[in-house]
C-alpha cells in the first residue's frame, strides 16, 4: 500500500481552494493514505485559513510570491519529505475535476507509467480565448512532433501524478512555469509518460499565473526554447552543422560541374557560398562536441543532485502520520534549493 501527496500550489485562493481541498478523495485504491499538502506562495489574502478549515494536512508558505515553478519544486521536496510513494499535483482555482484522481494515479500505482498526465479536451473549454486555444494546439503539436510524446498529451496541464522515482529525477531550474520543463527533464531521464485525457474546468477569473496573454507566451515560449537547448544542444549543433557542410558540398559541386564543362566562368560565388557553408558547418560541429560535453557534465550534475536527495529521504517521512492538521511543513535544507 502507497501514500499519496496531493499537493496543491496556491496565490490568493481564497475563495475556490476550500473546494479543491474538499473534493479531493480520501480513500483511493491501492493507497493506504492521503495527504493534502498546500503550498502557499506568499498569499495576501485568506488562502492559508481557508485551506486549514477545510481540511489540508500540511501547509507549506513562502514569506513572498516566489512564483509557480519554484512553487512546484517546492511542493516536490516537501511531498518527498512526507514520504511520498506517488504525488498529485493540482491547481488551487478549481480547474482540475479532483475526483478524477484515481483514475490519474492508476498506471502510476501499477507500474505502467512514472507520470501521468490529466490532459484537458482544449475544445470542451468554452471560456478558453482564442489566442489561447491556439496557442495550446500548437504547442502541443510541437512538444509532440519533437519529443514523440502521447497523441492527446497536454504538456500546458498541471493536473499530473509522479511516482516517487520520477519526483527525485526531475530537475526545474525554471522561475516562471514547469509544466514544460518537468516533461523534456522526464525524457531526459527516460521517465515513461502516459496521457489520460480528463475533461477540466472552465476558469471566469484572470490566471494567477498568466495576467497577459502575449507575456505569458513570450515567457512560456522563451522557457520551453531555452529548456529544448539545453537538454538538445548537441542534436541541435550536430544537425545545423551537417546541413551547412551538406549545403556547402552541393555548391562545390555546382562549381565543379560548370568548372569542367565551361571552365568556370562566371560561377565563382558558388564556390564562395560553398566555402563559407562548408566553413561554417565544421565549427559548428567542433562546438557540438564542446555542447556534447556539457550535456554528460549537466547529467553528471544532476546525477549527484538524485543521490543526494535519495540519501536525504531515505529515513522515511520527516512528519508522522499523527501530526497536527494543517501543520508547517519544514523541508529538509539539503533539497530546499537546487
Amino acid at each position: 500500500m502507497a501514500t499519496l501527496v496531493v499537493m496543491i500550489p496556491a496565490y490568493n485562493e481564497e475563495s475556490t481552494i476550500g473546494q479543491v481541498i474538499q473534493e479531493i478523495p480520501r480513500r483511493v485504491p491501492d493507497v493506504n493514505r492521503v495527504l493534502v499538502l498546500v503550498i502557499d506562495d506568499g498569499s495576501r489574502d485568506r488562502t492559508v485559513e481557508v485551506a486549514r478549515k477545510a481540511g489540508a494536512d500540511f501547509i507549506l508558505s513562502h514569506r513572498g510570491n516566489r512564483g509557480l515553478a519554484i512553487t512546484f519544486r517546492d511542493g516536490l521536496d516537501a511531498a518527498l519529505s512526507l514520504g511520498a510513494d506517488v504525488i498529485v499535483n493540482t491547481d488551487a482555482d478549481n480547474h482540475y475535476d479532483q475526483t478524477r484522481i484515481p483514475e490519474l494515479v492508476a498506471p502510476v500505482l501499477s507500474g505502467e507509467a512514472d507520470i501521468a498526465v490529466g490532459s484537458r479536451p482544449i475544445s470542451g473549454l468554452s471560456e478558453m480565448s482564442l489566442v489561447r486555444s491556439v496557442g495550446n494546439r500548437l504547442a502541443n503539436a510541437v512538444f509532440r512532433f519533437l519529443y514523440g510524446l502521447p497523441r492527446d498529451t497536454d504538456i500546458s496541464s498541471g493536473f499530473r501524478a509522479y511516482s516517487r522515482e520520477a519526483a527525485l529525477r526531475l530537475s526545474i531550474t525554471s522561475k516562471y512555469t514547469y509544466t514544460h520543463e518537468s516533461l523534456i527533464s522526464a525524457l531526459d531521464h527516460r521517465l515513461n509518460i502516459v496521457s489520460r485525457v480528463i475533461p477540466a474546468r472552465d476558469v471566469t477569473r484572470p490566471s494567477r499565473l498568466m495576467t497577459n496573454v502575449r507575456s505569458h507566451i513570450f515567457r512560456a515560449g522563451s522557457m520551453a526554447f531555452m529548456s529544448f537547448v539545453v537538454h538538445r544542444l548537441f542534436r541541435i549543433l550536430a544537425l545545423v552543422s551537417t546541413l551547412l557542410i551538406l549545403v556547402g558540398a552541393v555548391f562545390y559541386t555546382r562549381f565543379l560541374y560548370f568548372f569542367f564543362a565551361s571552365g568556370g566562368g562566371g560561377h565563382i560565388q558558388s564556390l564562395v557560398v560553398g566555402s563559407l557553408a562548408i566553413i561554417l558547418g565544421v565549427q559548428l560541429l567542433v562546438g557540438s562536441f564542446f555542447a556534447a560535453m556539457l550535456t554528460k557534465n549537466r547529467q553528471l550534475v544532476e546525477e549527484m543532485l538524485y543521490q543526494q536527495r535519495r540519501e536525504v529521504y531515505e529515513h522515511g517521512p520527516a512528519l508522522s502520520p499523527n501530526s497536527k492538521r494543517g501543520e508547517e511543513v519544514a523541508v529538509p535544507s539539503a533539497a530546499a534549493e537546487h
